[in-house]
């Protein structure tokens, strides 16, 4: 079986850019070579050329372009990860917004937990919600769990995890949220329940305009895999998909000022977030 050639990389990688937004300069050859390398053997096929041509021109309900996603996608996560940030959710604007809802006569709750990969981050806002906010489960309160990868996702369902998707869970809420079972941990039902599972790829069009009423929309740590055009698009999505003085939380080292000033930047404490006025 012969190596991806510079021509079929920027080939594959175009097409890659175009389904899924994710780009792959000259530097990530040798990682899309290695995951090819693996479909290719799935599929039996032993000419790069065949599996360039196979995605490019007969996937036509993207089958391949999937699997391949499952491969391509970066899977770094663990339960409470950003402390602060998720502290400033708790502390600030998760009251704020409850709040207004109450005074409003309103009884709904809706989290978009986008790029979840394995489910800790949307498990982790369930504990939360439920934590801060005990009357969680009279309302209609959801936390949607988006991702592109379906391996992650079938893990997200599963609700089990090891001890390093658990190690930074605070001990008052391991206890509460999550039963130990051996060497797992699963997440309470009742917790669980909160979470709804849902393949989606952020580059579909018609499926995010699909999106809307969330009254927040956790997205940390996936648009560093995107270029600034693939990250403009998605963010214009989040920003239909909010309700007014609803938040977008990215990761520490992400930003959306210089792609667009649509959201107000707002400070609590040592932490900043956006909102949609």
């Amino acid at each position: 079986m012969s190596d991806l050639s510079v021509e079929q990389f920027q080939s594959l990688s175009q097409q890659i850019y175009q389904k899924l937004g994710l780009h792959f300069d000259e530097k990530k050859i040798y990682f899309l070579k290695t995951r090819v390398a693996k479909r290719m053997a799935a599929l039996g096929i032993d000419d790069p050329r065949d599996y360039v041509f196979l995605v490019s021109y007969a996937d036509p309900k993207g089958v391949e372009m999937q699997a391949l996603a499952n491969l391509v996608t970066t899977n770094e996560t663990y339960m409470f990860r950003e402390y602060d940030q998720l502290q400033a959710f708790a502390n600030h604007c998760l009251p704020e917004v409850l709040s207004a809802k109450q005074a409003r006569g309103e009884r709904t709750l809706r989290i978009w937990c986008a790029g979840c990969s394995s489910g800790e981050e949307a498990y982790t806002l369930a504990m939360i919600v439920q934590d801060v906010f005990p009357q969680a489960q009279s309302w209609d309160c959801s936390v949607v769990a988006t991702d592109i990868d379906e391996n992650m996702l079938r893990k997200t369902v599963a609700a089990t995890y090891g001890y390093r998707s658990v190690n930074e869970v605070p001990d008052e809420y391991r206890h509460k949220y999550l039963v130990q079972a051996g060497e797992e941990w699963v997440v309470r039902r009742r917790t669980a329940e909160l979470v709804q599972v849902r393949h989606l790829n952020l580059q579909d069009r018609m499926a995010m305009r699909a999106m809307r009423g969330f009254d927040f929309i956790f997205c940390r740590n996936v648009l560093i895999y995107f270029d600034d055009a693939s990250r403009k698009a998605v963010i214009d999505h989040f920003y239909n998909a909010l309700n007014p003085g609803g938040y977008i939380f990215l990761g520490h080292s992400e930003s959306i000022g210089r792609v667009t000033t649509a959201f107000k930047l707002k400070r609590f404490e040592t932490h900043l977030v956006y909102v949609k006025e």
